[in-house]
This record gives structure tokens, sequence and C-alpha cells, in this order.
């Protein structure tokens, strides 16, 4: 799999641990006597090759030594495999991340316990799917995955708790109770969608409370839910508030059909934490601050 060098150097490489009396690659033990790198147990190093980004863990620090590169192409190194930011970075084409998904999957045999990734395609969440029984956390914003595949698969994963499903137009309401069904130890779950400015300013956007209804009713576990710019109005909401018991955290910014009529208000407000349909946190407290000071110099300044 190609993935970019690092700037520089490989923090803490060999080069700069090498023994000065016999110039080999060499560590110290906890008895602070001199070890070999290779005797390193791989378990013990994974814990410290997993502090690097994937792409690095993958092109620097697999040539380090074989050692390393033993520990890179085993399992110890990929209980987490995160390649979303290097995804973004690069603009990968689906089928490019569903590559280098079914790769990492394969060098952790089963073990990883999260997969984040950006514009996944069908195959690749297929792939990690099927070999996901210890999968806790999903990421896959902007993915190419339908209805279809996740009604296909979602049976696999049983132990998922954290969904991040955002920005998925080929997911509907039919793919959500899949997870839903399936995943029963969600506790998270965010579903961002895209603004709809345009159907907002034309008062023509319509209500749809399918996904709403669907996670009410498949994810009564959930404590913290993201619905940014759903279609969703005050009957989904309502179904949330009222099977979803253990809620603490709710986000509906830009959700334009929510009118929050009636008691539903007040109650998301006795929610710990809640961000209410209309974008009233665009500025901070300090802006507004700013904004004051700026007013003053000005009044000051007209009145000399």
């Amino acid at each position: 799999m190609e993935m970019e060098m690092a700037e520089g150097e490989f923090p803490g490489s060999y080069r700069e641990r090498k023994s000065k009396r016999n110039g080999k690659k060499m560590m110290y033990n906890s008895n602070g006597e001199w070890g070999k790198w290779e005797d390193l147990n791989p378990e013990i190093l994974a814990l410290i090759l997993v502090r690097i980004p994937a792409e690095e863990r993958v092109a620097t620090a697999s040539l380090v030594c074989k050692s390393w590169m033993s520990c890179v192409l085993g399992p110890f190194c990929w209980s987490d495999i995160d390649i979303q930011d290097w995804c973004r970075r690069r603009h990968l084409a689906v089928e490019y991340v569903n590559s280098a998904v079914r790769k990492l999957v394969r060098r952790s045999k089963g073990t990883f316990r999260r997969l984040s990734a950006f514009r996944l395609g069908d195959s690749g969440f297929a792939f990690a799917a099927n070999c996901g029984r210890c999968l806790k956390v999903l990421e896959i914003p902007m993915s190419e995955v339908n209805d279809k595949i996740v009604a296909k698969f979602a049976e696999s994963l049983v132990n998922l708790s954290v969904m991040d499903i955002s920005y998925c137009l080929k997911i509907t309401h039919v793919g959500i109770e899949a997870f839903g069904k399936n995943c029963k130890s969600l506790t998270q779950l965010k579903r961002n969608m895209p603004p709809q400015e345009l159907e907002r300013l034309s008062s023509t956007s319509k209500v749809n409370e399918l996904e709403a209804m669907v996670i009410a009713d498949t994810m009564p576990l959930l404590q913290h839910l993201q619905l940014g710019f759903g279609c969703f109005g005050d009957t989904g909401l309502g179904a949330i508030l009222a099977k979803c018991k253990a809620l603490t955290h709710l986000d509906i910014q830009g959700c334009w059909n929510v009118k929050l009529e009636g008691e539903l208000e007040d109650r998301c407000l006795q929610l710990p934490a809640f961000k209410s349909p209309w974008v009233y946190d665009l500025f901070t407290d300090n802006d507004e601050q700013d904004d004051e000071n700026k007013d003053d110099e000005y009044s000051s300044s007209d009145s000399e």
C-alpha cells in the first residue's frame, strides 16, 4: 500500500540510538544495560508504534529494521485502524480507500476495535464488517456505502458502540434500521448531513421523520447523538426524547423543521448538553467581548 513518507527522519529511530561501543542498533533494558531492539516483545513495541499516524507507521517505521517491519506487518499495530486524515489529505478515490482498509484489516487478523476511514466504499465496508466481530468504533463519514450492503453485513457488528455515518448519502432510514437492530450496544451516533440552505431559504424543506423514528425505535441506549441538518420535525424529536432515556448530549443544529413546540424545548434544555436547531454559537463569548471593545473604541474616537 502506498502511503506518503513523513518529513525528516522518523523520530526516535535507531540512528539516534546506536551503541558507541560497537555501532549496533541497541537500547537500554529495564536494568539500564544495553539490549537489542529485536529482543523487545512485539506487543510492547506495538504500544510504541501505534502512537504515530498509520501512514508513517507503514511508510517509515517498517523500514527501520526487521523487527519493526515484522511488528508493523503483524496484528498488534492494528487494533486501531485510523486512516481518515490520510484519506482526506490525499483526496483518495473510493477504490484506493477500499484497498487500504482491506490490507490493514488483514494485518489485524480480525482483532481491530476501531475503523476510521473517509470515503469508504461497499467492498471495503463489507470486508471490514465481515471481519469485525471485535469492532467497537466505526467512523466512515462521506462514504459510498449503501443500504443493501449495510443490511447484509450489519449483523456482524454486534459489539459496535460508537458510529459516525455523517454525510453518507446512500444510507437511508433502511440502513440505519439495520444498524439499530443488529448493533444493540450503540451509545454514540453521528448522523450529520449537508446543509440545505436553499431549501431553508425558500421554505420548501420537506419534513421526513423516518430516520428519527428508526433511531428512537432501535437505539434506546444512545447517550450522544448528532443529527445536524436532519429533515425530521417535532414528532421525530419527541420520539427520540421519549425512547432514548440515557441521552445526555443532543445536537440538532440546522434541523430547520424542528419548532420545539409544547414541552419539547423544556425537555431538550434539561439535557446536560443540547444544541438547538438555530446555530446560535457561531460566535463565542470572546468574539462578542471583542466586538464590544471595538464599539467602545469607535465611539471614543468619534467623540474626539
